[in-house]
């Protein structure tokens, strides 16, 4: 069935939660605050659940994985105040008609991960888990995230990293911004996915060899960096392509898309969109199978015999 597997929206509940919130990520009406970001004019249209519902429809999806935003930073926040903001992010999705289906999310902040409460949420329909590309940079993230990924694997989840929050700008003398708007998803947000993408490599893949991983934005591209890795002595297998390894779409077009599958090939490629802050892309890959790889075929094998439908 045709899949987008990267976008967002967020239910009634959740967004009274943030509304109810005096520091930041919170909501001021429709004006978003983030640490680190500009503030963001949110388009109430955006998380219009039945105007969403037809613009699915109208993309021709039968399936559209939604995903907490991991740039607000929920997942970071002490336990007490993420807890209900995970739970109205669930529930509220969970509550979504078709064709949504929803990415499931963890707390992080507390001494450990709580693999149980991850447990229920893919008990109650989630297609898998998302996690924030900042939680799996280095070894020592890849090991504490290991209760929540062993989960996913032993209930043939996939894993979704997704970039988190942007580190605060440091400010600039006068009246201009530190950072022009668009630096946040240009700079941060690319450069946390290429050093997951690394230390799952080195550091998760070894670790977990049979869980499934799908990198946002074709993870920041770092798959390009193939030859210079054999270069500087990070292995001799270059052409060996990880089937369990999938990268989606969202904001690249066909140049990058088509690079990446000289890469990696086309079977690890699945359309996403990140909508509603980007439109959706159909790259012209010279051939209907390919497009029909991207929107069918690939996003079935990322979500196993399920494919993100609900019980």
């Amino acid at each position: 069935m045709p899949t987008d597997v990267h976008q967002h929206i967020w239910p009634p509940g959740f967004l009274a939660l943030l509304r109810s919130r005096t520091a930041p990520p919170r909501l001021d009406g429709w004006t978003l605050h983030l640490p680190g970001e500009p503030p963001y004019a949110v388009d109430p249209a955006d998380h219009d659940i039945a105007a969403r519902a037809r613009l699915a429809r109208a993309d021709g999806l039968d399936l559209a994985l939604v995903s907490l935003s991991s740039p607000l930073g929920i997942e970071y926040l002490p336990p007490a105040e993420a807890a209900p903001l995970l739970t109205a992010f669930h529930d509220g999705a969970l509550d979504l008609p078709a064709p949504f289906g929803v990415w499931a999310s963890a707390c992080l902040s507390a001494p450990e991960p709580d693999p149980e409460a991850l447990r229920r949420e893919l008990a109650r329909g989630c297609a898998g888990l998302q996690l924030p590309a900042t939680a799996l940079l280095d070894a020592a993230g890849w090991a504490r995230c290991a209760p929540l990924l062993e989960v996913a694997a032993e209930q043939d989840k996939p894993l979704f990293i997704h970039p988190g929050a942007a580190p605060a700008a440091e400010p600039t003398a006068g009246a201009e911004p530190a950072t022009p708007a668009w630096w946040p998803a240009l700079v941060p947000y690319v450069q946390q996915l290429h050093t997951s993408w690394f230390a799952f490599r080195a550091f998760g893949r070894p670790r977990h060899p049979e869980l499934r991983v799908c990198f946002a934005a074709l993870a920041g591209l770092a798959p390009l960096h193939g030859e210079r890795l054999v270069a500087r002595g990070g292995g001799r297998d270059r052409g060996r392509v990880d089937c369990r390894a999938f990268y989606e779409t969202s904001s690249y077009g066909t140049r990058a898309v088509d690079a990446l599958v000289r890469a990696v090939g086309i079977d690890v490629v699945v359309s996403g969109s990140d909508r509603p802050y980007a439109a959706p892309v159909i790259p012209d890959l010279g051939a209907d199978a390919a497009v029909h790889a991207l929107r069918h075929t690939n996003p079935a094998r990322l979500l196993g015999p399920t494919k993100g439908a609900r019980p």
